[in-house]
């Protein structure tokens, strides 16, 4: 068959984009189309940037041409994330700029801790935070932001129910915990879970936010496979304490982010209970779970150490009465989120920076 732009863009029309639910052509998100002799030059968009969407996609172009052009053909697939105003058109959680999942490879690390004081240090810094407790092993962010009592209400917008958030210390929260008895187990199946954070992400009156933290449960379970599929992630932090067995759990933590059927960027590492310091000595530290753990795995692995937490009894008690630590003024808790904060937000900034087009050959 003879190798014309009308023949290219009748074979990419038949790709859907997944999320979209339309063929590429149809959206435009075909940006760029050229022919050098024997080989095809294709740059499309697609509405999920991560990794594992965007090798979908490239797989999908390839294998759509040269069945339409002929297998001798050779394919050039250009795939990068929306950009500018067309991300809007990205159809779940639309007007959220980042979307980041806190894990661990074990419970008992901190890792909703960590969450939630991430999520309330990036409020006071002027971001517009959403945070989702999707940990249904133990839903602790109605109890860490003081709204045990509280329960989401809903709107009604274009015809439709929306959820709306209970707003705390400045985030949008809704947690798994507001829809069960506080004092019962949740013995939820994988099916039932999934769709209880499907539900959580997309039919939740979220607005605009700046950045959206997803509280997991530990492990790797269908929670994370569920999510990952759902949702376009940004990149993942993993929390981790510095002793070995924690570290093991948090190394495969990294590698299931990294699989090739996820293939989500892990933002970096981040230490908790680092080292302990005694109120009465605040220039003392006792590394009680071993020391540089944490640093050591993130540099073996090559993923940036965003923060190191320490042990503080203040941080415990901030979380059992709704005031995250990281509200505290100048306090070495305090402090230690702060700079965790800013690390994520550079991180961040580096990420949406060093976002090039994903380029293959065929």
């Amino acid at each position: 068959m003879p190798i014309t732009e009308e023949a290219i863009h009748a074979a990419l029309s038949r790709i859907i984009e997944p999320d979209l639910k339309k063929d590429i052509v149809e959206l435009d998100l075909v940006r760029e189309v050229t022919v050098d002799e024997n080989t095809v030059h294709v740059h499309v968009e697609v509405s999920n940037p991560a990794m594992h969407s965007r090798k979908r996609m490239e797989e999908a172009v390839v294998f759509n041409l040269q069945q339409a052009l002929g297998k001798d053909v050779k394919v050039v697939v250009t795939v990068s994330p929306l950009s500018g105003e067309r991300a809007n058109v990205r159809k779940v959680l639309p007007y959220v700029k980042h979307i980041v999942a806190v894990a661990s490879g074990k419970g008992g690390v901190g890792k909703s801790t960590v969450t939630a004081n991430l999520a309330v240090g990036l409020a006071g810094m002027g971001w517009k935070v959403g945070l989702v407790d999707a940990d249904i092993h133990g839903p602790s962010m109605p109890m860490m932001f003081d709204v045990l009592l509280e329960k989401p209400t809903t709107i009604e917008k274009d015809g439709k129910h929306w959820i709306v958030p209970v707003e705390s210390h400045g985030v949008k929260l809704l947690s798994i915990g507001f829809f069960a008895d506080p004092s019962q187990a949740i013995a939820w199946r994988g099916p039932m879970a999934s769709k209880a954070l499907e539900q959580l992400l997309k039919d939740a009156d979220w607005g605009e936010l700046d950045i959206m933290l997803i509280d997991l449960p530990p492990g790797t379970s269908d929670i994370h496979l569920s999510l990952v599929q759902a949702v376009p992630l940004t990149g993942a932090i993993i929390v981790s304490t510095p002793q070995p067995v924690a570290l093991a759990d948090a190394r495969k933590g990294v590698g299931f982010f990294q699989l090739p059927s996820v293939k989500v960027p892990v933002l970096g590492i981040v230490e908790n209970m680092a080292w302990f310091t005694p109120a009465e000595l605040p220039e003392n530290k006792y590394f009680i779970f071993g020391q540089g753990g944490a640093r050591a795995l993130a540099a073996e692995l090559q993923v940036p150490l965003l923060g190191e937490i320490p042990l503080v009894q203040s941080i415990r008690e901030a979380g059992d009465v709704g005031r995250p630590a990281v509200l505290q003024g100048a306090t070495p808790a305090a402090d230690a989120f702060n700079d965790l904060c800013k690390a994520l937000q550079q991180r961040l900034a580096e990420l949406s920076t060093a976002t090039k087009p994903a380029t293959s050959h065929a």
